[in-house]
């Protein structure tokens, strides 16, 4: 038995991508353990990386769009956390951490839904994208990051 309160949180930037229409970027996960579930882009920072320099390159790992197509409106105030579920915990990320402390960015997108390229990266992390209205996104995100996308989501509500 793990006991969470011995691990640490792993360190991971995320990407709040918006259009001109002030739709939301999201992603459904190749991942078949998050089949039916979307998210925004997301992923662990490097040791000794910049928090914003991760989120940028995150969002080109993930989505294809370099940072000069983005113009970063908004950072969340403070990190934001998440815990594993039972089911998880030493399982992902061979059982190193007990959830995310995750930093949120706010970005305009300038280019064109063209632009998105889900294989930018090798390999893909999603096998779909859609635009969605931002309201939706805590319902499309597995149930243990709800409170992380709504928490995101009233940061950001005024800038999108």
């Amino acid at each position: 038995m793990i006991d969470p309160e011995s691990l640490p949180y792993r360190p991971c930037a995320g990407f709040m991508l918006v259009n001109a229409e002030g739709k939301v970027f999201v992603g459904q996960r190749i991942d078949p353990s998050a089949h039916g579930f979307w998210q925004m882009p997301q992923g662990g920072i490097d040791k000794g990386e910049d928090i914003r320099a991760a989120a940028l390159r995150e969002l080109e790992e993930e989505v294809g769009v370099p940072a000069h197509m983005v113009d970063v409106i908004g950072q969340t105030s403070r990190p934001i956390r998440y815990d594993l579920p039972p089911e998880l915990l030493g399982r992902v990320w061979k059982g190193k951490y007990r959830g995310q402390e995750q930093y949120w960015f706010l970005g305009r997108f300038l280019g064109a839904d063209a632009d998105i390229d889900l294989e930018a990266h090798d390999p893909p992390e999603f096998n779909e994208w859609r635009w969605i209205d931002p309201e939706q996104l805590p319902e499309l995100i597995v149930p243990f990051k709800r409170a992380v996308y709504e928490e995101v989501l009233a940061e950001f509500r005024d800038l999108i």
